[in-house]
């Protein structure tokens, strides 16, 4: 049992790591005036698939309500996220044989090699949080996660993924979460 957990632990902190997290904040702002919020409501139009969407609105909300803030329909802070995709590629060369001949590649001996380039295709995701203090429309804290994204994730996988990056995203927010109970 001891050493499952051991190995759990181990694999959470790998899923946190892989996120890799910004943030930036009005040193100003009163982050604990009123303590109530609403999605912006261009969320919704996001284009992004709904059941990604709703694991992004869920883990936030979880991350709002450990800071101690409450939904309300005349809130002091606006909440917005934004999500970026970009393809990327990385090449890998290898090359195989007894290559060039001689010194400074001139000379005696053979000359062949072959050389295969292995592409990969990969997509990297941004996911920016925004709280944005309603009496100014002014962006107040800016939290962002980057991670390459996985396609071939269980719902389960998604879910926890999502959650622990919104949580890594949220760990430098100006109210921080009470410290999980031992």
């Amino acid at each position: 049992m001891k050493h499952t957990t051991i190995i759990l632990l181990a694999l959470l902190v790998a899923a946190c790591a892989s996120v890799q997290t910004t943030y930036d904040y009005d040193k100003s702002a009163d982050f604990k005036k009123g303590m109530t919020y609403a999605w912006d409501k261009h969320v919704q139009d996001l284009a992004i698939d709904q059941l990604n969407k709703d694991r992004i609105i869920n883990a936030v909300e979880k991350e709002m309500s450990l800071r101690g803030y409450t939904k309300s329909d005349n809130p002091d802070f606006l909440v917005d996220f934004h999500v970026k995709l970009q393809q990327e590629e990385s090449a890998t060369a290898t090359t195989m044989g007894p290559g060039g001949y001689g010194r400074w590649g001139y000379g005696w001996g053979g000359g062949f090699s072959t050389t295969t380039v292995d592409v990969n295709k990969y997509l990297d995701g941004t996911l920016f949080i925004n709280l944005i203090d309603k009496a100014s429309e002014k962006i107040i804290w800016q939290g962002r996660g980057e991670k390459t994204l996985d396609d071939n994730l269980t719902p389960e996988k998604r879910d926890a993924q999502i959650n622990s990056g919104v949580a890594a995203i949220f760990k430098n927010f100006p109210i921080a979460a009470p410290a999980a109970k031992k």
